[in-house]
């Protein structure tokens, strides 16, 4: 079982690594041993980032609170405790600070739908994207075969001078059935539900 006191759940596990996919961050504080996870997301995502909460809390230190961003964005965003699981999933997706996609990433469907809560766009009926931008195009390849894993076929599409994942046409139905049963109500407009 995964529910010894002081270890991260299956699901836990999946929604980190659809965070850090997506929108969260991982830091070590210098001179400290562990890592922890910043989940930090727009206030009009706070019951986004409140589901986010419930299903960490054992492991964080304190709820979600509204902090002033850049220009006129109101950020909402909440901290773990530092953990060692998470030192696990800072050294298998941080390479010289910068993310990365580990060749041992476990792409579920808890893992995907968080990480197209945190990152994934429609745009018409029939374009659903990604928005891998801040990967490396090699990594954002790596992606497309995890994708792949799971029956999802997808390509890079250059979106300015970055690239991104987008979804075929024929993989979009799988998608939104998969993603279905774990999108959160305030998020169902991705899939345009």
């Amino acid at each position: 079982m995964d529910n010894t006191v002081g270890s991260l759940t299956r699901f836990q596990k999946s929604l980190i690594t659809g965070t850090i996919l997506g929108d969260g961050y991982l830091r070590i504080i210098p001179g400290r041993k562990n890592a922890f996870l910043e989940i930090n997301h727009s206030f009009s995502q706070k019951q986004y980032a409140d589901c986010k909460f419930e299903k960490l809390k054992n492991i964080c230190i304190s709820k979600p609170k509204i902090r002033k961003g850049n220009g006129s964005r109101i950020a909402y965003r909440f901290y773990t405790k530092q953990h060692p699981k998470l030192t696990e999933f800072y050294n298998n997706f941080y390479e010289n600070s910068y993310k990365i996609v580990p060749d041992n990433l476990k792409l579920d469907v808890v893992a995907l739908s968080v990480w197209f809560m945190d990152d994934g766009s429609k745009c018409g009926n029939s374009n659903f994207y990604l928005n891998t931008q801040h990967f490396s195009k090699d990594c954002q390849i790596n992606l497309l075969k995890y994708l792949e894993r799971i029956g999802l076929k997808a390509k890079l599409n250059k979106d300015k001078n970055y690239y991104r994942i987008r979804f075929f046409n024929s993989s979009i139905s799988k998608l939104k059935e998969l993603l279905k049963e774990n999108l959160i109500p305030s998020m169902y407009y991705k899939i345009g539900l």
